[in-house]
């Protein structure tokens, strides 16, 4: 058998090909080891992360299971599912205490504000309750309830909260009910009774956020804290409480160093004050889902994109509407005079609690409840009407004062 001769160029050509395959493969395998490496990078970043922020969602149940736990009241507490526009099937963490009660005095339902969660009602349930059912739930995006995705469009972002809140009410199987909103929640209770006015038979409005109308160069009429302006200068760019997921595992800390006013006015119920602490942190270390709902709403710290004052005078005209404001407080109460006048046939009546700032369902919770419930009681008579013969206005307009509330027979908040 004859030698077969393979030319050397043929040679050269075939060590060539393989010594190129040879660079290829190690090449692939670099570039998958480097894909792995980044990827093990990456979860361990995640990891890392979540070490260095933490929380969860069980965490999060056990802060609200010992603030509770200082309620005299029986508490129902449940995960209601709904349909959210804002990301398909949600729940919503909802409280409810005296059910049964539901045939002698009408619902109270209770809209907790900014950052804060049903946890924070609870130096108002056990009195709020008493001859009444009464029904707290956790905003969509906020505490315990789902996080979804929410527009960063502010009208879309306010009515996928809205939505999700009558959602929940289909659920839950209310009629009609006492709406209550504090801050925000004042915010988007109005929003909610102007969208949905049969299901509201009184609005309470706490101090409520986002009324007033920000003017090009005017000149601010409430007066915001230093230490609130300097923080949100520097965060602009983030979700409002970014500074609290910032600062990881030193979050409850920061609060009670930031804020210890915050927690002295719950000491009168809740015995060890690092409970509020640690709740207020787990309820805003999380995804931040509502907080960006809320900076979607708002064009600066406290305004609103859509001011609920250019909107009010569309609520139903017998629907009565009742603002408490905190005489201290940095919200600016002139809101309450402007819907006045915009609801000339309406009843809208204005309590000013002094010794109360922003936090008024808590800096006098004792005067708060004592409010509230003496209005809800007149709500179940039906002694709030719109017509009234000793009206200043005419006889068919209730004479609407501002009453400032003093009781020195209660203590300060220290």
């Amino acid at each position: 058998m004859s030698d077969i001769k393979i030319p050397e160029k043929a040679m050269d050509l075939q060590s060539r090909g393989k010594f190129r395959g040879f660079l290829i493969t190690a090449s692939s395998l670099s570039g998958l080891s480097f894909l792995l490496m980044f990827n093990k990078s990456l979860l361990s970043w995640i990891s890392d992360w979540f070490r260095w922020c933490p929380t969860s969602t069980a965490l999060l149940e056990d802060a609200e299971r010992r603030m509770l736990s200082y309620v005299e009241s029986d508490c129902d507490l449940s995960f209601v599912p709904i349909n959210s526009s804002a990301d398909g099937e949600c729940k919503v963490r909802s409280m409810i205490v005296n059910k049964n009660l539901e045939d002698k005095a009408t619902p109270l339902v209770l809209l907790h504000g900014f950052g804060s969660g049903i946890g924070l009602w609870v130096l108002n349930i056990d009195s709020l309750s008493k001859d009444r059912p009464l029904y707290a739930l956790d905003i969509l995006g906020f505490g315990l309830s789902s996080r979804p995705t929410f527009s960063n469009d502010a009208e879309v972002a306010e009515n996928q909260i809205i939505d999700s809140i009558e959602e929940w009410r289909k659920k839950v199987g209310l009629k009609q009910f006492i709406l209550l909103g504090h801050s925000m929640g004042g915010f988007l209770a109005a929003s909610y009774a102007i969208k949905f006015p049969e299901r509201v038979k009184h609005l309470f409005l706490a101090d409520p956020w986002g009324f007033p109308i920000r003017e090009g160069n005017e000149k601010p009429r409430i007066h915001i804290p230093l230490w609130a302006r300097t923080l949100v200068l520097l965060l602009k760019p983030f979700n409002p409480l970014a500074y609290l997921r910032a600062v990881g595992p030193w979050g409850p800390q920061l609060i009670q160093r930031m804020r210890p006013d915050i927690l002295r006015k719950f000491e009168t119920v809740v015995t060890d004050t690092s409970d509020v602490s640690n709740y207020i942190y787990h309820c805003n270390a999380q995804h931040p889902s509502g907080e960006a709902a809320f900076k979607a709403m708002t064009i600066q710290f406290g305004w609103a994109n859509r001011p609920m004052i250019q909107r009010i005078a569309q609520l139903r005209q017998d629907i009565p509407i009742s603002f408490i404001f905190g005489a201290q407080s940095w919200i600016d109460s002139s809101s309450g005079d402007k819907t006045t006048a915009l609801r000339e046939n309406s009843y809208v009546k204005i309590e000013m609690i002094d010794g109360a700032g922003h936090h008024v369902y808590a800096d006098r919770a004792e005067v708060f409840n004592n409010l509230v419930c003496q209005i809800c009681r007149k709500v179940d008579n039906n002694e709030l009407s719109v017509t009234s013969p000793t009206s200043s206005k005419g006889s068919n307009m209730l004479s609407l004062n501002a009453t400032k509330i003093e009781d020195t027979c209660l203590p300060e908040p220290v």
